[in-house]
Formats: C-alpha cells, sequence, structure tokens
C-alpha cells in the first residue's frame, strides 16, 4: 500500500427504499461520504445491494441514483480502482456500470493481500450453512435462461413488479429483526470459521447481514460484517496496519 492512504470497504445502500425521499437522502450521504475518503482512497471496495433492486436490459437501466453513479465515476476516473460485488438483491447488473463507471464487477467472494495480510472479501449471501430456501432461489436468478425470460418482459411492468418485491423487503419491514444471537448462529462466522482450517485468512469481510459486527475467530483472524446505510451508516478502513469498523455521522 502507499503511503498515508487507506482501503475502504462498504455495503448494503439499498438504494430505492423505504421510500424516494429517504432514499435520496441517503444517497446524499453516501455521496459525501465518498467525496471525503477519495482524498485518502487506495481502493474502494462496494460490497453489494448497492440498491434494492437493479436489473438491466440491453438498452435500458432503472431510473434514479445519479449522484451516487456519477460520484462512482469520477472516484474512478481519477485513477481510484472502484470494486463493486453483486448482492442478493442487484445479482443483474452485467456489463453497464463496468462501461459507464470503470468499476470491476464481482459476483464470488475474492482474496487480495494488503501489507501481507489476507483479506477475504464477498457479499455474503448464500455462504456458509442454512437459508436453504435463498440458496435455490438464488440458482434461478442467476440462470442465464431466466433473466433473459425477465428481460423479454417490457420495463414498465418488470420494474414495477420488482419494485413491489422490494418494498416487502427486511430493511424496510423488520430492521429491529438484526440482533447478534451468537457466534453459533451467524452462518457467515461459521463459514469463515471453517475456511480457517484449511487456510490463514487475516480479515473476512462480508456485507449482506445488516448488523455491523466485528468478532475474533482467532489469534490471527477477525470477521467483520459492515451493516448497512438505513440504519447505522457503518463502514471498515484499512490504514495498512489497522482494520477499524467504523460509523460515519
Amino acid at each position: 500500500m502507499n503511503a498515508n492512504k487507506k482501503i475502504y470497504f462498504a455495503s448494503d445502500f439499498h438504494l430505492g427504499v423505504p421510500s424516494y425521499e429517504k432514499s435520496l437522502t441517503r444517497e446524499k450521504l453516501i455521496v459525501k461520504w465518498l467525496d471525503e475518503i477519495k482524498h485518502d482512497a487506495q481502493e474502494i471496495y462496494l460490497m453489494g445491494d448497492l440498491f434494492d433492486f437493479w436489473f438491466e436490459y440491453k438498452h435500458t437501466v432503472p431510473k434514479g441514483f445519479v449522484r451516487l453513479l456519477g460520484k462512482i465515476a469520477e472516484i474512478s476516473d481519477s485513477g481510484i480502482p472502484v470494486i463493486l460485488f453483486t448482492g442478493n438483491h442487484d445479482m443483474w447488473m452485467f456489463d453497464y456500470l463496468p462501461k459507464e463507471l470503470g468499476v470491476t464487477i464481482y459476483r464470488e467472494p475474492i482474496k487480495r493481500i494488503f501489507n501481507g495480510k489476507t483479506f477475504y472479501l464477498g457479499h455474503g449471501d448464500g455462504l456458509g450453512p442454512g437459508d436453504k430456501g435463498y440458496k435455490f432461489i438464488k440458482k434461478i436468478f442467476a440462470n442465464p435462461v431466466c433473466q433473459w425470460l425477465f428481460a423479454r418482459l417490457h420495463p414498465n411492468f418488470a420494474l414495477s413488479m420488482a419494485n413491489y418485491w422490494s418494498n416487502k423487503s427486511r430493511l424496510k419491514n423488520a430492521p429491529s429483526d438484526e440482533k447478534f444471537t451468537g457466534e453459533e448462529n451467524e452462518w457467515l462466522v461459521v463459514y469463515a470459521k471453517e475456511k480457517l482450517k484449511k487456510e490463514q485468512i487475516d480479515y473476512f469481510i462480508f456485507g449482506h447481514r445488516h448488523l455491523p459486527l466485528d468478532i475474533k475467530l482467532s489469534d490471527t483472524s477477525r470477521y467483520i460484517n459492515l451493516g448497512e446505510w438505513v440504519n447505522y451508516n457503518s463502514y471498515a478502513v484499512f490504514d495498512g496496519i489497522n482494520l477499524e469498523l467504523k460509523y460515519y455521522k
């Protein structure tokens, strides 16, 4: 890493819920945060569910979010790499954002080494035990045939239907359900501990869970969940020595 530079991680903006007005307020806050961190950022990782729904047609993308998209493009154009992960709400990102914003998109977890520390990064959906219903649905949503069939629907109908599903979001209807009930009940913690049996990872960083968590897995390994920006405005930053879970006020 370059001297005085930092790596930033954030996840689960869920723009689009719970209402247009509140989403817009949150988007402006996220843009303000991005504008502040760009001055010392070496890389920025946005780790899934930026939008509560996103689907790209060949010539059409969902309306809105222009402030966030413009800020990401500005940061990318300045030479700072911006890495996006698809989440369970926006897995239908294809080539639009890489072409227009200059970002790199990942659909599966990746490993990165910063200053000799190994990071395991991903959105987190579908990992670990449990959640079998979602894992089955994810296979359907990720199927190219199913995506092609959905793209045959007119955008007015398809996006209206998707927004209806989005309005059933757990973030909109039950934010208080996100509670820590022990490491044994955290599927991503279980997943990380199993992975540690096979290889050394210094930091596991995920989103998806919606609850900011910093858990010591061993003397040399930590699990960080980035939380979300509807209730917490939480993110993580690595300065080359320390990794810290922080909150943007």
